[in-house]
């Protein structure tokens, strides 16, 4: 069997509130959907979707978006100006920079530069 990457689901108590944040940094528009889902399209990869769950998140993600900047301090920023947090300082080794932040809703990602 050989699959593609169609979408990569978030769930979230507010799907339409978290597709507008995570539109800012991807750069693309937020799209609502039925049944509560909205998604967001990460250019040259899948969309990101969302999807309404009543639980709420209660472990650390094992699983986490890396995504390229020029300028992790000026991405960060604008991210918590939006709703996000970060999650330490940034971290320097020999293959680069990265910020752990998470959004609004708690999940973890972050920004990295090489």
């Amino acid at each position: 069997m050989r699959a593609h990457r169609h979408q990569i689901v978030v769930d979230c108590h507010e799907p339409t509130t978290l597709v507008r944040f995570w539109a800012q940094p991807l750069g693309s528009d937020p799209v609502d959907r039925g049944r509560g889902r909205s998604h967001v399209g990460m250019p040259g990869f899948a969309q990101l979707a969302f999807q309404p769950v009543p639980e709420s998140k209660a472990a650390k993600s094992r699983l986490h978006l890396d995504l390229a900047v020029e300028d992790i301090g000026a991405a960060a920023t604008e991210a918590v100006g939006l709703g996000a947090a970060g999650l330490g300082d940034t971290v320097t080794d020999d293959q680069g920079s990265f910020q752990a932040m998470v959004d609004p809703e708690g999940d973890e990602f972050c920004f990295v530069s090489s």
